[in-house]
């Protein structure tokens, strides 16, 4: 076999690696790719690696990884790491190949990196995380069971949602910024699955691979009109199709058992909105929601009597004028009936492609700007909040929200 560009074997070629690199055991594994295919090789940095030079521009790409050449390896291993040139076995970098330092040798040979340099590659964060937990590792993280870090999945996953969120409403100049925060949101999501497997590894329940193995199988069941012969043509249809075979698989899973519903598996840990949300995608799913959006603006205006008529019931409740309920069996009906009304709000969002969730944070958000403004405009006047009373109060907040408004244009 004879490699592009180079006169010799492929066994000369690795001869002269050889004679660059003393301890290269060609027996323990070695990679080798053309410089233009690097994009569409899953590179494991600890093996060492050759890469045939080649003047092709194009290249396939991996999907979830850009980049390719010696731009992708600079970024894989670092732009000042030393390489070899093949087959004179003369120094340089990465970043002199770049930028065309490489000049007629025919490849380049790069040893395999150690975990701790190797920082851009998935195979890292699972060495990482074993090593953390090793008996002389760090402490905490030897502490940590599937119980103790669910709060924090919960909380990454909440920092993730932010850093969405930030994206969605930054500026062109803010944009380098909030990319980046999202990607660094994305790892810490990504080091709880770690963690989560390397615990069960160490348990002798699953790894990392049977995780990736039932999700890409799980995806592509669910997928039968892109991986099979089932066809769609909306995406209603394609949430009917996913429900549908949900349904089927938590029958099979308790065949002998129970018949899992619908609504099965819905975590109760979600908050409480989104836990709504999911719950009502569900039933629609399987045919139960109303036929217009119609029908959910007047279940709004029901739910409000009622929970209206819950309240006089209970004396009309007031903590602020500290007026009591008139029994704790009258102020639950009202918080029942409270929940009614949430709940189809939370429908009206869902059919209106509005999520409740994001729309109560944004409120908060909003809550919390347009209240600090009313503390600094109090500030500025000499005016005591809690000394103040509330026409005075709602006179700055209406000022803050037409500042906010103005600026907004």
């Amino acid at each position: 076999m004879t490699a592009k560009g180079f006169s010799g074997s492929l066994d000369a070629l690795i001869a002269a690696a050889q004679r660059a690199d003393a301890s290269l055991d060609p027996t323990n594994g070695i990679t080798i790719v053309v410089l233009s295919q690097c994009g569409a090789v899953a590179i494991d940095t600890a093996r060492p690696l050759i890469v045939l030079l080649d003047s092709a521009t194009t290249s396939n790409q991996l999907p979830g990884r850009s980049g390719s050449g010696f731009a992708l390896l600079s970024r894989l291993y670092g732009a000042e790491r030393a390489v070899r040139l093949l087959p004179s076995g003369g120094a340089s970098t990465l970043r002199s190949c770049t930028s065309g330092g490489a000049g007629q040798e025919q490849a380049v040979y790069i040893a395999g990196l150690e975990p701790l340099d190797a920082f851009a590659t998935p195979w890292t964060m699972p060495w990482l995380s074993a090593r953390l937990r090793a008996p002389d590792g760090c402490p905490w993280d030897r502490e940590q069971t599937h119980a103790s870090l669910a709060k924090h999945l919960i909380e990454e996953a909440w920092e993730l949602h932010d850093a969405i969120a930030a994206l969605e409403s930054a500026s062109e100049a803010e944009r380098p910024r909030a990319t980046a925060d999202l990607a660094e949101e994305l790892g810490d999501v990504l080091l709880q699955v770690v963690l989560h497997s390397q615990i069960a590894q160490e348990r002798g329940d699953f790894d990392l691979a049977d995780v990736q193995d039932g999700l890409v199988r799980k995806i592509v069941r669910r997928h039968p009109h892109v991986f099979g012969d089932a066809s769609v043509a909306t995406t209603r249809d394609v949430q009917r199709n996913w429900e549908a075979i949900k349904a089927g698989e938590r029958a099979a899973a308790g065949e002998g058992e129970k018949v899992k519903g619908a609504l099965d598996g819905v975590s109760r840990g979600l908050p409480a909105l989104s836990a709504s949300r999911e719950l009502q995608d569900r039933a629609s799913a399987v045919g139960y929601d109303w036929p217009t959006l119609d029908g959910v603006r007047a279940k709004i205006s029901e739910e409000l009597a009622e929970l209206d008529e819950a309240l006089a019931e209970a004396g009309h409740p007031d903590q602020i004028t500290s007026t009591q309920a008139s029994s704790a069996a009258a102020l639950a009906h009202a918080q029942e009936e409270l929940g009614d009304v949430l709940a189809v709000i939370v429908n009206l969002g869902r059919r209106s492609g509005i999520d409740a969730e994001a729309a109560l944070r944004g409120a908060n958000d909003k809550f919390r700007r347009r209240f600090g403004e009313v503390e600094r405009r109090a500030a500025s006047r000499g005016i005591v909040l809690k000394d103040a009373d509330f026409t005075t109060l709602d006179a700055l907040w209406d000022e803050a929200k037409a500042a906010e408004r103005e600026v907004k244009g």
